[in-house]
């Protein structure tokens, strides 16, 4: 049951990602143009999700998954040196190449071999990106 409920739930956020234009690499580079030609309609697709999700979280507070399991915990508000790190690397990435992870995923089914070289780096930096937090951390414990 619970594969099936996150086959289901993948397969909206897909569709969702790809009716939404997050896919359209050129619509996302659009809107982080700012000063150029700015694109504002990602804007409401991101609006259009947050509050939803606001909605759930609250409603979702002291209850348990109906497929089981538990919630995961709140994220911690602490800002540190990995979560400036993470964000400028995920900022950049998104900035360069127009897609997230998700999206990523998503344009795989349709995608050129650029959407699949550009997947294949971006799993390859989330593999390496537990040696880098390592040397990171020791690096800065012997500053």
């Amino acid at each position: 049951m619970r594969i099936l409920l996150a086959l289901f739930a993948g397969s909206l956020f897909g569709t969702g990602l790809m009716l939404s234009g997050m896919t359209d690499t050129a619509k996302v580079q659009g809107f982080l143009d700012i000063l150029g030609d700015w694109d504002p309609t990602l804007a409401f697709v991101m609006g259009g999700a947050l509050l939803p999700m606001a909605l759930a979280w609250r409603l979702a507070e002291g209850r348990k998954p109906a497929a089981g399991g538990s919630f995961p915990a709140p994220p911690s508000a602490d800002l540190d040196r990995r979560l400036v790190l993470g964000s400028v690397l995920f900022g950049t990435g998104w900035a360069l190449a127009g897609l997230c992870p998700g999206p990523a995923m998503a344009s795989l089914s349709y995608n050129s071999w650029q959407g699949l070289l550009f997947f294949a780096a971006m799993a390859c930096g989330m593999m390496a990106a537990p040696w880098f937090i390592r040397h990171l951390d020791r690096a800065a414990a012997n500053a």
